[in-house]
Order: structure tokens, then C-alpha cells, then sequence
């Protein structure tokens, strides 16, 4: 057969509050974000009618910032950290030949042509190609061998403890009340497996105890006890000088007059 090509048309578009890669979880079952599919006029209504009722879909999207990425036959598991490469088709490394993702999540009610949905591990802007819904009795098959995973140690899958400051918390409710950027289940996504792994994390050490893991224009600054598995968040911190928060900057990201207004009311 030859390598025929095929086009496809998005039905829809996730929208959502993260909008860089970095952001997400492995595994929207391990995120606590939520979005909704809004679906063009063309296929709400009847194509979705006895859609309700379903606790969890299937949905096939469009990794669209990946499109330039070139695929590699071997790739690099988030687990274990420093691990050995495995073949691309037995991971779910998100750089494929066709930049096709599959995430199952909970659909937690429809409005119109808006699928409200939990636990999602995509962008705000994803181009959503196919809708299916989840059959336990079909898609669940629990005992089933895992091949290489086997080999990683179960504790390379056990969450650290993430201990939030009431400093966070307060500063975390301000950005995410101006910005709409959800801090607070960003740390709790990305600290909760391997915080301290810089390979995958904006992360850098400020002192012997101290650690920034970036966010957007943000860093969160924490500690990390490695025999406790044990991780404390201190604070969030402008990652913006002072001088580019001086009046008439040049804002690329549009967002300095909340750190302004951070470091003014908050900080």
C-alpha cells in the first residue's frame, strides 16, 4: 500500500486556560484543569444529541504546536527519570509522525454546542478532530501487561506531597482571579512526580534549599525534601526586572499590567 495521504477537518476547539506545553500533565488524569470543546455549527445538535449522559468521551485532536516538530523512532519516557529510550509506538510522546493526540476525559455536561469537560491535558486552541464516547465493557482492560513499564520501579509512579503556603494560595487567587492562569493546579501537576527533574521543567536552583519552577512570565519558588518526597511551595514571584516594568515597556505577553498590580497590592 502506499503512504496515501488523507486530510481531516477539526470539528471543534478546546478552550481552556493553558495555553503553553509546559503547562500540562502527562495525563489529563492527573490534572485537575478543565476546559469545554466548543463545536462548530455543523456538528452540534443532532451529532451530539445522545451524547448525555456519558460520564467520559474519547477525544482525537491536533497536537497544532507540534506540527513542526520532526518524529523520532526512539524517545525519552518521563519515567524512569535518566531511563533508557523506547521505541516511539510504545510510548505516548506527544512527537509523532502525524501530530495526533487521544486523551480520555470526563464530560461533565453539555450546553448547545459546548462540551463542559474535567481533567483535560490540552491546549487552549487544539483543533478537535473526532468525539467518541467512552465504553467501560469496550475501552477498559485493567489487568492487561504493560510491557516495558513493568520494569519501572513503583516508586517512580508515587506522587510527592505538595504543601501549599497560605502566601501561595493568597498570591495564587489574585493571578488566577486577573490572569485566569490557574497556579495553584499547575504546581500541583507539575510538582507532584519528579519536581526536581530539569529535563522537563523550567526549573533552576536558587540556593542549596531553594528552587523557581517557571510559569508563563511567573516563578514558584519551593523546597523539596527527597528522603520525605515532600515538596513546599513559598510564594510566586515576577519573573520580570524592574526596569521592563517601568511605564510604556514593551509588553509581548500583555500581561505587566497585572504584575504591577501584583507586586503593588500582593507581593
Amino acid at each position: 500500500m502506499d503512504e496515501t495521504c488523507f486530510e481531516f477537518k477539526p470539528v471543534g476547539v478546546v478552550h481552556c486556560a493553558s495555553k503553553y506545553r509546559f503547562e500540562l500533565p502527562r495525563q489529563g488524569v492527573f490534572s485537575g484543569c478543565d476546559g469545554e470543546i466548543e463545536l462548530f455549527s455543523s456538528y452540534g445538535g443532532d451529532a451530539i444529541a445522545d451524547l448525555a449522559g456519558f460520564e467520559r468521551i474519547w477525544v482525537i485532536f491536533c497536537f497544532h504546536l507540534n506540527r513542526d516538530r520532526s518524529w523520532k523512532p526512539k524517545v525519552q519516557p518521563p519515567f524512569p527519570v535518566g531511563g533508557p529510550r523506547r521505541s516511539l509506538f510504545a510510548t505516548r510522546s506527544p512527537y509523532r509522525v502525524n501530530p495526533l493526540g487521544l486523551s480520555c476525559v470526563e464530560l461533565a455536561g453539555i450546553k448547545g454546542n459546548r462540551l463542559l469537560l474535567k481533567h483535560i491535558d490540552m491546549l487552549d486552541g487544539t483543533p478537535v478532530l473526532d468525539i467518541k464516547p467512552y465504553i467501560p465493557e469496550a475501552d477498559a482492560f485493567p489487568d492487561s501487561a504493560v510491557g516495558w513499564r513493568n520494569e519501572v520501579p513503583e516508586a517512580e509512579y508515587l506522587n510527592w506531597d505538595v504543601e501549599l503556603s497560605p502566601r501561595f494560595l493568597h498570591q495564587a487567587a489574585f493571578i488566577m482571579k486577573e490572569s485566569g492562569l490557574d497556579l495553584e493546579n499547575f504546581v500541583r501537576v507539575q510538582l507532584a512526580n519528579e519536581p526536581l527533574d530539569t529535563s522537563r521543567k523550567r526549573l533552576k536552583m536558587l540556593d542549596d534549599e531553594h528552587y523557581a519552577l517557571g510559569c508563563r512570565t511567573w516563578q514558584i519558588v519551593f523546597t523539596a525534601d527527597r528522603a520525605m518526597q515532600r515538596v513546599k511551595v513559598l510564594e510566586a514571584v515576577s519573573n520580570y526586572r524592574a526596569d521592563e516594568l517601568f511605564p510604556g515597556a514593551f509588553d509581548r505577553y500583555g500581561d505587566k499590567d497585572i504584575h504591577r498590580k501584583f507586586l503593588r497590592e500582593v507581593f
